[in-house]
């Protein structure tokens, strides 16, 4: 179980205004989280990665607490190996689509399940700048897997993608998680493309 109660000021055009969610997410659980532009969507994957830190709350995840304002506990991103799909992807330039994989896993025959389901087999000597916006966009989505995460989180992961694509991914990915119990969290500025995937919903207003 994670559960989350946040209190988080952001930067607005009028003024500040402050991120506030108390919510509770199940083990295995596939969830949308959608809104509108500016209302904290990113910034809310970031606090739970621990990228970024609200001002007040507590996040716990299996029991284990992740952060804790009042206790001034705050696990830092290492500890806490969630993974995490990034918006602009943030791969390194300087390694190639196996690198990537490789270097968050020694699980040969993973990462080579991982390449087949981003169709990436014949891409792995291929460093980012060689790499069409999509395929970035599936090399990203495929290391935040190759640690087997128990906590996934995405942001915007499908946006430069296909239909044809994302379809196939999606239904992939469907299965892994199941598979594998992963519970994730999915920022998206089209919900209905998650309809197949997601189980539940959160809206940020």
């Amino acid at each position: 179980m994670i559960s989350i109660n946040i209190e988080k000021r952001l930067k607005a055009y009028h003024g500040q205004q402050v991120l506030k969610i108390a919510r509770q997410f199940e083990p295995g659980s596939i969830t949308k989280i959608y809104g509108p532009s500016g209302a904290g969507k990113t910034t809310f994957l970031k606090v739970i990665a621990g990228f970024t830190h609200p001002e007040n709350g507590n996040i716990t995840v299996d029991g284990v607490t992740w952060l804790d304002t009042a206790s001034k506990i705050n696990l830092p991103p290492q500890k806490r190996m969630a993974g995490f799909v990034f918006q602009d992807y943030a791969l390194f330039p300087n390694m190639t689509v196996h690198e990537h994989l490789a270097y968050a896993t020694s699980d040969k025959e993973w990462i080579e399940k991982l390449l087949a389901i981003g169709k990436l087999e014949t891409l792995t000597s291929h460093k980012p700048q060689f790499l069409s916006g999509g395929q970035q966009q599936r090399l990203a989505i495929l290391r935040a897997l190759a640690i087997k995460p128990e906590l996934l989180l995405m942001d915007e992961p499908f946006s430069a993608l296909d239909p044809e694509m994302k379809v196939s991914l999606i239904d992939n990915l469907k299965i892994i998680f199941k598979e594998a119990g992963t519970t994730v969290l999915i920022v998206s500025h089209n919900p209905q493309e998650l309809e197949n995937l997601a189980d539940d919903e959160l809206f940020i207003l």
